[in-house]
């Protein structure tokens, strides 16, 4: 990866930084959760970028097997130690998988744009902003909100924490396969897909 994106990291992530003393807790813990989730996004790029460099697979099928897997393990490490650590409650760790997931979303988006400068439009924004931004947090917050379903079952907790980040995965992956096909059609319903299931998520929240 080259410097980049680590200017992009150091540009978006000091305001954010600064803003941690002067707002309030709440808040602060929102920010914090995003810069952790901006932070994972520069780290898990690095390493991915190694793997491929490493390998002789191709871009699709790399997008597809392994970043899936890389970033959604990424991203559930910071929920799983803060629901471990610090806190059960369910609004608190919903809060903190979605920040991360935006923080992470916000700076993959930018090292895509700089990528990819030459041939991005407003489409390419709206798809990469609302569709891929969704995509990352909705993954996080599943692994979130099954931790805290399967933390209070401690014979299930592992198996239960295993089979969301599974979901995550499986989800994840399935959205790069149709947002990268040749078919309009299935492009069209992968960029649908993280919309009908924040419709849902957001739902079944309300409800509980």
């Amino acid at each position: 990866m080259d410097s980049m994106s680590y200017i992009l990291f150091i540009c978006v992530a000091s305001p954010l930084l600064l803003m941690l003393l002067p707002i309030e807790k709440k808040s602060r813990k929102v920010v914090l959760f995003m810069l952790t989730g901006m932070f994972c996004c520069l780290f898990i790029s690095e390493v991915n970028g190694l793997i491929l460099r490493l390998s002789d697979m191709s871009l699709l099928y790399f997008t597809t097997n392994i970043t899936p897997i890389t970033e959604e393990i990424i991203k559930a490490l910071p929920v799983l130690f803060f629901a471990v650590v610090f806190s059960d409650n369910k609004k608190d760790i919903v809060t903190a998988s979605f920040s991360v997931g935006v923080g992470f979303a916000i700076l993959e988006n930018l090292i895509i744009l700089t990528q990819n400068f030459r041939d991005v439009n407003i489409w390419f924004a709206i798809a990469r902003g609302f569709c891929s931004g969704l995509m990352h947090s909705i993954c996080t917050v599943a692994i979130g909100y099954f931790i805290v379903f399967v933390k209070k079952k401690k014979k299930i907790f592992f198996a239960g924490s295993v089979a969301a980040l599974n979901i995550a995965i499986i989800y994840h992956s399935v959205f790069n396969l149709l947002v990268q096909s040749d078919s309009e059609a299935a492009r069209t319903v992968g960029l649908l897909i993280p919309f009908l299931t924040y419709a849902i998520l957001n739902t079944v929240i309300i409800i509980k």
